[in-house]
């Protein structure tokens, strides 16, 4: 007769059964298997440390271009901005290659009239009231009031209104204090940054721009970097020296305007020092022959640098 103890009797055969099994199959196949495991891993090393060592390489050899570059530039551009007089914006992100923009154009002859970086919050859409009750208490100075958007955009009236501050304008003429109180009037509500030394009266001007932003509000912000530009470019000479191009990039945004096309040159890879070389002959070119030209290694470029070397 079957009874309980007999279930419990063959529950316990069949478990060991199992663990015996299991047993003898793993000490036979262990071998094997730990030997094709050690050599997966042997050969995983191996590509790691080529990889590493292609990346060594890579690395280097990008080191060893911006040194050629910088080598270079003295006898391309040495003298060739001499008397210009060039205003350098830094939009976000930007201002983490302003300072090799700058040594390229100084080495060109130019002198820096101002050195401006604009802050995330100035694009920031819910900004937009704080930056239109400071241009409102800035348009208060005649002279910079000129030719300002009469709207409810924050962006463009401010951008307007520095713009008049800083560069040479046609009919306008600022006074150094009232350029003071209005880039006072910005940085003191953190919507911009100013080095120490800031004059008026830019002849050309130089937008630096960085990644394009990824936040919620990256479509706005990405726009308003597209009308600040446009209120830079308004009077006179001006360069977009950019890091790459792809949706939301203020470089690409440039190239696809049918219009803003014609009126700045680009240059997309100004992140690194063979990019700031090329922003400054564009800069040379812009200046002496009025040719506006797009440079780098990406899309809407013409060719890496400008053909143009006086």
């Amino acid at each position: 007769m079957i009874n309980f103890r007999y279930h419990v009797v063959s529950l316990t055969a069949v478990f060991l059964a199992l663990a015996i099994g299991l047993i003898v199959g793993t000490a036979a196949l262990n071998g094997p298997i730990v030997d094709s495991l050690r050599n997966r891993v042997s050969e995983l090393s191996n590509d790691n440390s080529n990889y590493r060592n292609q990346t060594n390489q890579y690395r280097d050899q990008l080191s060893r271009a911006d040194e050629f570059a910088a080598e270079l530039a003295p006898s391309l551009v040495s003298g060739k901005l001499t008397s210009r007089k060039i205003l350098l914006v830094a939009l976000p992100g930007g201002g983490e290659y302003l300072d090799g923009v700058a040594t390229m154009l100084n080495i060109a002859g130019a002198k820096i009239t101002a050195r401006i970086t604009i802050q995330d919050k100035f694009f920031d859409p819910s900004n937009n009231l704080e930056l239109l009750r400071v241009a409102e208490h800035v348009s208060q100075r005649t002279a910079l009031a000129t030719g300002v958007p009469k709207n409810s955009d924050g962006v463009e009236t401010s951008a307007a209104l520095l713009a008049n501050a800083l560069q040479q304008r046609p009919r306008t003429t600022v006074a150094l204090s009232d350029l003071k109180a209005s880039l006072d009037a910005y940085t003191r509500t953190n919507n911009i940054a100013v080095d120490d030394g800031a004059v008026q009266g830019s002849d050309s001007t130089v937008i630096i721009s960085g990644l394009p932003p990824v936040d919620k509000d990256a479509e706005t912000k990405a726009h308003s970097a597209v009308t600040l530009t446009s209120q830079f470019i308004a009077d006179q000479p001006a360069l977009l020296a950019g890091n790459g191009v792809g949706d939301g990039n203020l470089v690409s945004a440039i190239r696809g305007d049918a219009t803003l096309v014609t009126k700045i040159s680009t240059v997309d890879n100004a992140s690194t020092m063979q990019g700031q070389l090329s922003a400054t002959l564009a800069m040379i070119e812009r200046i002496a022959t009025n040719k506006v030209g797009h440079y780098g290694l990406a899309a809407g470029a013409s060719s890496q640098v400008p053909q143009y070397i006086p």
